[in-house]
């Protein structure tokens, strides 16, 4: 993120903050900080896809295996 410090004031008291004076908003320019929050979030959505992941591998494997219990109980049936 790079500031023209023209169109920015730093916010008393804050060293991390400033106002962007076309907008009025205040904007963190915590670069180690925004970094930090954006490794959270990817972290968070790997962890989400893993999860995703397993839950989709444990389904398939459950379908299988209720293939195979019936395939034996006709087995079995024509026995």
């Amino acid at each position: 993120m790079q500031l023209n410090m023209t169109e920015y004031v730093k916010v008393k008291d804050h060293p991390h903050l400033s106002r962007d004076m076309n907008s009025r908003a205040i904007v963190n320019t915590n670069m180690a900080a925004y970094e930090a929050a954006v490794r959270r979030k990817n972290a968070t959505k790997q962890q989400k896809d893993e999860l995703r992941d397993a839950v989709r591998d444990i389904n398939n494997l459950k379908c299988e295996m209720h293939e195979i219990k019936s395939l034996l109980l006709q087995l079995v049936d024509k026995k």
